[in-house]
């Protein structure tokens, strides 16, 4: 059987269905901002616009983050509100890009705009005793791609998935001790450890459904997983799934978790529902289907 990292190529253009339907309980007026449009690096693929709507109406504000994210902020009544989004997506239908050759860039030649995500960050403890333990575990292996897939492969047999293990502040060092987590924490940790090993590692967000794999027997959520810098450009990991998937749309990037909210209530709030659709479609008129 070939390593996950050896899947075979697809040379076919496919199309997504992506969406949402996520209705939160507010007991009060609140003021909440999101990161829920697709990444303005991906619109240009967007076969029909984001039908997105937030149900009362109500005004948005939409902005653009330090990170490049399309966000938005909504003041919503006391009530429930919903967010919608329905929407279809062309994407090369090809799996991650992998490049074993591709080296570590020396700290003092980095990119200035990279030097952030080396850097401690709200869930990623870089300056704690992860750091002792990325140099001591890591530090023998090949320098460069080799050294993080080490990350990957020693992260996703740490920590055990578990949905109902989920914390919405656990940090890199918590789902390390604990070693039981969702994505986020899968996430958390090996970028935490790539940036103790002087890798810029960043947080990405977005939607990844079970395209060219064995269908998962959970409900559809929202994934994350985490980009590298090598060489001279950033190369997408997945300690969670550690293999190379195919159809995967980003939302947002950032340090970690806390940069990229798919909604953060200022206030007391309830999850009244959540769905996520993320599915490939022969043709356009399916998303009607």
């Amino acid at each position: 059987m070939p390593a996950p990292w050896e899947q075979k190529e697809s040379n076919r253009v496919i199309l997504i269905r992506l969406g949402y339907d996520i209705a939160l309980g507010l007991p009060a007026p609140t003021t909440i901002v999101y990161v829920l449009y697709v990444h303005p690096s991906r619109t240009p693929d967007l076969v029909t616009p984001e039908n997105f709507r937030v149900e009362p109406a109500l005004p948005v504000e939409e902005y653009q983050d330090g990170f490049g994210n399309h966000c938005g902020r909504v003041n919503a009544p006391a009530g429930n509100i919903r967010f919608l989004s329905e929407a279809v997506i062309r994407d090369p239908g090809e799996p991650d890009l992998c490049v074993p050759s591709e080296p570590q860039n020396d700290v003092t030649s980095l990119p200035l705009d990279t030097l952030s995500y080396v850097l401690p960050s709200r869930y990623c403890e870089v300056d704690s005793e992860l750091l002792d333990f990325a140099w001591s575990t890591f530090g023998s292996t090949t320098s460069g791609w080799p050294r993080v897939q080490a990350v990957c492969d020693f992260v996703h047999q740490h920590i055990r998935f578990d949905y109902l293990k989920a914390k919405a502040n656990r940090t890199a060092l918590e789902g390390f001790r604990e070693r039981v987590g969702v994505c986020r924490d899968f996430t958390h940790l090996a970028i935490t450890l790539c940036r103790c090993l002087n890798f810029p590692a960043r947080y990405v967000t977005g939607y990844l459904g079970d395209i060219g794999v064995t269908p998962s027997p959970d409900p559809m959520d929202f994934s994350a997983w985490f980009e590298v810098f090598l060489g001279n450009r950033w190369y997408t990991f997945d300690a969670r799934h550690n293999a190379r998937r195919i159809g995967r749309v980003v939302i947002g990037r950032g340090r970690d978790a806390g940069d990229v909210p798919i909604a953060m209530a200022f206030g007391r709030h309830t999850l009244a529902h959540f769905r996520v659709t993320t599915e490939q479609v022969d043709r356009i008129d399916s998303l009607s289907s």
